[in-house]
């Protein structure tokens, strides 16, 4: 018996819809400009930066983490304007919570639902957990589908409704109106509604100013889009007993005294990077008012930093601006809705013009 028999055996014991899947892809981006990502494009002032190396240095990185998460989720409070009677827990990103949101609601025949085109890890943490994840298109135009939606939710009775606020990769707000009947007819059967709010930087409006009408809505967010996405942590505020229950599935010590210490500096500094996110969105009218010069080019409206655009070929477009160095993504086979489409990330005004120029000499 070879090492590779051996191998072969062992692979029978992983699940098949494990071996079929694919894993999550990151792009190579080493000598090209990168705005595939939805990342912040600027760093931090040299004297930031050597005032959080002397914090980071300082840390006790042979002891487990602390009390410092504690004075994180306390700070996050404060910042995002937490309800009175609610709870926060942390996460390595928003990836790890909606995983352990699966886990904490994997009942016998339990369903996850979202609307589709969106975020790919509601689907993936579904399926990975074994739930069922079921999607409802959006509308041509990328609108929630409201009858589509309350047919689903009757049907299915979905342990989880995720609606993302401003939506990836479409990056529009949705209708509130819309987002509200769905909000109640999720809650009169029982289930919960998480309000992903990941770009919420970049974003004209925010839920939190209702989130405490509603005794089963939960509000996630992120610092990745804040400006630290290396960092990885994101945050679920709910209500105290949702959360409490929630919070049992996650592993201890899953925040790391670096990626705590990273996001208390950075709150400490918030106004640094509101200016940023100010930037961004102003960078951003501008994007939008030279794509629509562009004939060949549709593009749609955007409360993120990111702007969905359709050609009319998505794949040469692409290689094409990869050829010229620059970075986005093809996301025109992820849904048959996305068809010929691209999503760009809102960069610095040098990024954008490069990113620009790139793609009109590669229609």
């Amino acid at each position: 018996m070879t090492a590779t028999d051996d191998t072969r055996r062992a692979l029978g014991r992983i699940r098949a819809d494990v071996q079929s899947m694919h894993a999550y892809a990151v792009q190579d981006a080493r000598g090209l400009l990168k705005l595939d990502a939805m990342e912040n494009p600027h760093g931090l002032a040299p004297a930031l930066q050597a005032a959080l190396g002397e914090r980071l240095g300082a840390l006790a990185l042979n002891r487990y983490p602390g009390e410092r998460g504690a004075d994180l989720q306390r700070a996050l409070a404060a910042h995002a304007g937490m309800p009175e009677g609610f709870a926060l827990m942390l996460g390595n990103g928003s990836d790890e919570l909606i995983s352990l949101l699966a886990i904490a609601c994997d009942l016998p025949g339990a369903t996850m639902l979202a609307p589709v085109p969106g975020f790919v890890m509601y689907a993936m943490s579904a399926q990975l957990q074994g739930l069922r994840f079921v999607g409802v298109p959006l509308s041509a135009d990328f609108e929630l589908d409201e009858g589509a939606m309350l047919d689903a939710i009757a049907r299915e009775r979905p342990a989880i409704v995720f609606l993302a606020y401003p939506n990836n990769p479409t990056a529009n707000l949705w209708n509130d109106t819309v987002i509200e009947k769905i909000v109640q007819a999720q809650g009169a059967q029982g289930g919960l509604v998480v309000i992903d709010e990941a770009y919420q930087p970049f974003a004209g409006r925010s839920y939190i100013d209702r989130v405490a009408r509603h005794g089963h809505v939960l509000l996630m967010r992120t610092l990745s889009k804040f400006g630290l996405a290396g960092a990885r942590l994101g945050y679920l505020m709910g209500p105290a007993a949702l959360v409490a229950e929630i919070d049992k599935v996650r592993p201890p010590y899953n925040i790391s005294v670096l990626n705590c210490e990273c996001a208390l500096f950075a709150l400490e500094h918030a106004d640094v990077f509101a200016a940023q996110a100010a930037e961004i969105r102003s960078e951003r009218a501008v994007v939008v008012a030279r794509l629509a010069r562009l004939p060949a080019v549709r593009s749609w409206p955007s409360e993120a930093n990111m702007i969905l655009i359709r050609v009319p070929d998505a794949a040469k477009t692409f290689e094409g601006m990869k050829a010229r160095g620059v970075l986005v993504k093809n996301v025109s086979k992820m849904h048959p809705l996305l068809a010929n489409c691209l999503r760009l990330t809102v960069g610095t005004a040098d990024e954008n013009a490069q990113m620009l120029a790139a793609l009109e000499a590669s229609l």
